[in-house]
């Protein structure tokens, strides 16, 4: 036998082969585990473990976050620390980078869109990228057909980085102007101030200029508040007003062949203007082909002389401080001369008048001798009170100061003159605002374009005159309507109280134009109780078939008013009264004559208180005492300077109906 050894034993072996038995025997099979075998195995082992503990710190955490956050931010929300909203917010943008804030919107009363401003592209060129300028100005003259062509070409021929083509261009012009693909041309957005309702308010709105300041009008008198605050101006103007007294307004213009025309509504209650109308007039949207006719505010910026209307000042101001009686009669039979000129009525009555009658006939004559004996002193007091001497304090820069004589040329003429509106020039939004004070009550409000926002103030006026003064004026007013020069101003229904007004126009050459007059009226509505004034003027209309020659308040605006009052009134919640008729007509009621008192002494043509020569206006009126009232005559002594005697001539033509049988015995 071999002394070889077994096989599958080695000497690193010490075991031998591992022996299997079977079949009652033993066989034997050997497995071999080498080192490295035992290596990898360890090394297993170990990374399971490792693995194993990882997974679980791993898992351990997991927990342990999740059950943080659930506290963090179901459980117990935390607020976020500042310093990580700080990091989240943006900053903000610099002056020279954010958008200038969008102008602020106007809008009437009800809201009503007046003027707008909206987004737009302006085009613009930087002629350096431009190849052939020629070809690139034809080409853009085919979609903007406004350019100037040569004009264009010429600029874009220029040296410079950045000119201006079209400051408007609509976005279908903006689409076909990209499609050019021209390189140097590109858009700016901007902003175009609009206005809606094109003439409708023109002038009270005023404009803006190119780069959207206002230059005019309300969006002048606003500026920085409209460029500041977004929030809408909302102005008493009531769009449906303005728009009926356009149209009543431009149909007298046209009816009567005027050089222009004027309305206004206002609040008898708070001053505030619903229409201010001034014929000719522009589209807004088109301020700058406007031409200064059509630019001119005649509401606030025109003075005039009033005419008649002023009448209403001269009772007024009588009745409140006692200088007269409404039983009172005074000369009318003459002219009065005074220097080389006399004051006269066109249609004299040669008769004894109180004042309720020179009211209704519209007395010039009356009107001065009652002037007399208010004095120049309390005429002027009275006017400055009622802010007839100074800018009405409306949110318009372009409101006037009326023109007044001063106090050192205020004479003896300018005294009787004013005393039936001449001599003196105001805005027709004087007449109207003073109008309000006279009948509602003796408050005068100052007039505002601005509507009453929910939490405002109630207005505040201040007090001009007595109640009473007030109450016996508005009956006078009605009786001129019902019985005088204003009767077509009357509205079934809206118990109109007004006064006419005709002054003759003032040359450019000095003096004054024959047969063509400033005719105006203005009315109250409803008298009884007030809730608007009403004034309309024409300013030089032509007489017409209709008019029977005349050209006077009374045929000229009396029916432009009448009209207006017709049509605003259910629009105002101011329904017409059929109702009670015999009530309100017997709270209006003015007796004709007016009676004296029992034992009262009434200025007449017996009485001593009045000069016996109707002509000697250069003597005084005689101190007395008549009805329990003082009346002595305030500043007798006046010179006639040449510059106001000028102004001394009769009131223009006006029709009355034919005088009573009783008035001629007074």
């Amino acid at each position: 036998m071999s002394d070889a050894p077994p096989p599958h034993t080695t000497p690193n072996n010490p075991w031998g082969p591992r022996s299997r038995q079977g079949n009652g025997g033993l066989q034997g099979e050997t497995v071999r585990v080498t080192s490295p075998d035992l290596r990898q195995r360890a090394a297993l082992e170990k990374s399971r473990t490792r693995l194993v503990a990882v997974s679980a710190v791993f898992l351990l955490l997991f927990f342990a976050v999740a059950a943080r956050l659930s506290f963090a931010t179901i459980i117990s929300p935390m607020k976020p620390a500042p310093r990580v909203v700080q990091q989240f917010t943006p900053e903000p943008a610099s002056a020279a980078t954010a958008p200038p804030p969008g102008r602020a919107s106007i809008v009437d009363a009800n809201g009503q869109i007046l003027a707008v401003s909206l987004p737009v592209a302006s085009l613009y060129a930087d002629p350096r990228q431009m190849i052939d300028t020629n070809a690139v100005a034809t080409a853009l003259k085919n979609i903007l057909p406004d350019l100037n062509e040569a004009d264009i070409a010429r600029r874009l021929a220029s040296a410079k980085a950045f000119v201006y083509i079209e400051r408007r261009v609509t976005p279908a012009q903006e689409i076909a102007i990209n499609n050019l693909g021209i390189p140097g041309l590109s858009f700016q957005l901007s902003s175009e101030r609009r206005y809606p309702l094109g003439d409708t308010a023109a002038q009270i709105l005023g404009g803006v200029d190119i780069d959207g300041d206002g230059i005019a009008g309300v969006e002048k008198y606003f500026n920085k508040r409209l460029n500041t605050d977004t929030t809408p101006l909302r102005l008493s103007i009531d769009v449906r007003v303005q728009a009926i007294v356009r149209d009543e307004v431009a149909n007298a213009v046209k009816t009567f062949d005027a050089v222009g025309g004027c309305g206004i509504v206002e609040n008898a209650n708070t001053g505030q203007i619903l229409g201010m109308v001034s014929i000719p007039d522009f589209d807004a949207n088109d301020l700058a082909h406007a031409t200064d006719a059509e630019r001119f505010n005649r509401c606030a910026t025109g003075t005039y002389e009033p005419g008649s209307v002023f009448k209403l000042q001269t009772a007024s101001m009588s009745l409140d401080d006692n200088v007269i009686h409404m039983w009172d009669y005074f000369n009318t039979t003459h002219p009065l001369p005074i220097g080389r000129f006399h004051i006269t009525d066109f249609e004299p009555q040669h008769v004894w008048m109180q004042l309720g009658d020179i009211m209704k006939l519209s007395s010039n004559i009356g009107a001065s001798r009652i002037s007399l004996l208010i004095g120049k002193d309390r005429q002027r007091a009275w006017l400055q009170k009622l802010g007839l001497m100074s800018r009405e304090p409306i949110e318009l820069p372009e409101a006037a100061m009326p023109q007044v004589q001063p106090a050192s040329t205020w004479g003896k003429a300018t005294l009787m003159t004013v005393s039936f509106g001449n001599g003196i020039a105001e805005t027709p939004l004087h007449i109207a605002n003073t109008a309000v004070a006279i009948v509602n009550g003796g408050t005068l409000y100052k007039p505002t374009l601005l509507a009453q926002n929910v939490g405002d103030p109630p207005i505040q006026g201040t007090t001009v005159m007595q109640q009473s003064t007030s109450d016996m004026m508005r009956k006078i007013m009605r009786y001129i309507v019902t019985s005088g020069t204003g009767e077509f101003g009357d509205v079934p229904g809206y118990f109109v109280g007004a006064k006419t007004g005709t002054a003759q126009k003032v040359s450019e050459h000095g003096g004054y134009k024959l047969h063509t007059n400033y005719s105006s009226f203005v009315a109250g509505f409803p008298i009884y109780a007030p809730r608007y004034v009403v004034y309309v003027a024409i300013d030089s209309g032509h007489a017409t078939a209709a008019t029977h020659g005349y050209t006077t308040g009374g045929w000229m605006a009396g029916p432009a008013v009448s009209h207006i009052i017709a049509r605003i009134g259910p629009m105002l919640n101011v329904m017409p009264r059929f109702d009670n008729v015999a009530e309100i007509n017997q709270q209006l009621d003015f007796p004709h004559p007016y009676p004296a008192p029992p034992g009262s002494n009434p200025y007449g043509p017996n009485n001593p208180g009045e000069p016996d020569d109707p002509n000697a206006m250069d003597k005084p009126v005689h101190p007395a005492k008549r009805g329990g009232v003082a009346r002595v005559a305030q500043d007798t002594k006046w010179a006639a300077p040449a510059s106001t005697v000028t102004t001394l001539r009769h009131d223009a033509m006006y029709r009355v109906p034919a005088p009573a049988a009783a008035d001629a015995t007074h």
